[in-house]
């Protein structure tokens, strides 16, 4: 086993790294980032919808390339988009759909089968048939269900990669979102990296003081104590952080900055959306002609 310390520090680094990409991506000149946050934030909040109501596998695969095609014109890579994307979420959702693809749960269609039993079992109101099958109505079921989580976590991470934070939570005024909710959030955002620029300066601070390797258990318990010291860091400079906002005049209620006009290309944005909104709902012959294609 590995240095455990050296394995923390590595992760606490690549979070700040990956803060560092994203608002890399944000200061592109690609077509999301041309676009005013308010339309983003609103647009990306209906996909999202329509995305969760969507019940077609194919209307949802045309989806998800959708939104792949939105982060290539954005100027994200693709391959880094992907990953992110399916590296974790996705997955997940795939491990907890297998049981549905079996008869035992979604009966219908049998399409391959995996054993025989000696009977047919009951275990009160559940009955286990004889035969255990995959059936081809749990395979779209599960299908339909990888797609959908997938196809949110992309456009939720595609607004996050091309919109800076401060921007999106001043867009959520367009949602009624309470400002003191919005002020909370934008200090978590801030402080969240201050706390781990913090802890990685302990790590490293040991690190230079240790040349021989400390065992597993030595290292867990300097680890735990560290967790403390950082707490009472974290509390001491949120108290710190109240009293200078009180000194220079704080009241309570929180000004944001107003954002600048919509422009042409917000209004072609929401009204390309609101014309594949329409296409999706009524399944028009355009879809119908690409059905074919995509069996």
């Amino acid at each position: 086993m590995g240095d455990f310390i050296a394995k923390t520090l590595e992760e606490t680094t690549r979070a700040i790294e990956h803060s560092v990409f994203a608002n890399e991506f944000a200061s592109r000149k690609g077509l999301l980032q041309s676009l005013d946050p308010r339309t983003k934030v609103v647009s990306f909040l209906w996909l999202l919808i329509m995305a969760a109501v969507i019940r077609d596998l194919n209307l949802l695969v045309i989806f998800y390339l959708s939104v792949l095609l939105l982060a290539c014109l954005s100027y994200i890579p693709p391959g880094f988009f992907i990953k992110r994307v399916w590296v974790f979420i996705p997955i997940f959702t795939a491990l907890i759909a297998i049981p549905s693809i079996f008869n035992l749960v979604t009966p219908g269609r049998d399409i391959f089968v995996l054993f025989n039993l000696p009977r047919v079992y009951h275990l009160g109101p559940y009955t286990i048939p004889e035969k255990i099958t995959i059936t081809a109505q749990g395979i779209e079921g599960a299908s339909i269900f990888v797609m959908r989580v997938a196809t949110c976590v992309s456009l939720a991470i595609l607004l996050v990669l091309t919109t800076e934070w401060t921007r999106i939570l001043k867009a959520l005024n367009v949602l009624r979102v309470p400002e003191i909710v919005i002020l909370i959030l934008a200090m978590t955002y801030r402080y969240i990296f201050l706390l781990l620029r913090v802890a990685e300066s302990m790590f490293l601070a040991r690190k230079s003081r240790f040349i021989a390797k400390t065992d597993l258990s030595e290292q867990h318990q300097w680890l735990s104590a560290r967790i403390g010291v950082l707490i009472g860091k974290s509390f001491n400079l949120s108290n710190e952080v109240h009293l200078a906002m009180v000194s220079r005049g704080w009241s309570g209620n929180p000004r944001l900055m107003e954002e600048g006009k919509i422009g042409k290309r917000d209004l072609i944005w929401i009204l390309s959306v609101a014309i594949i909104t329409v296409l999706m709902w009524h399944r028009s012959e355009i879809l119908l002609w690409m059905r074919p294609f995509l069996r």
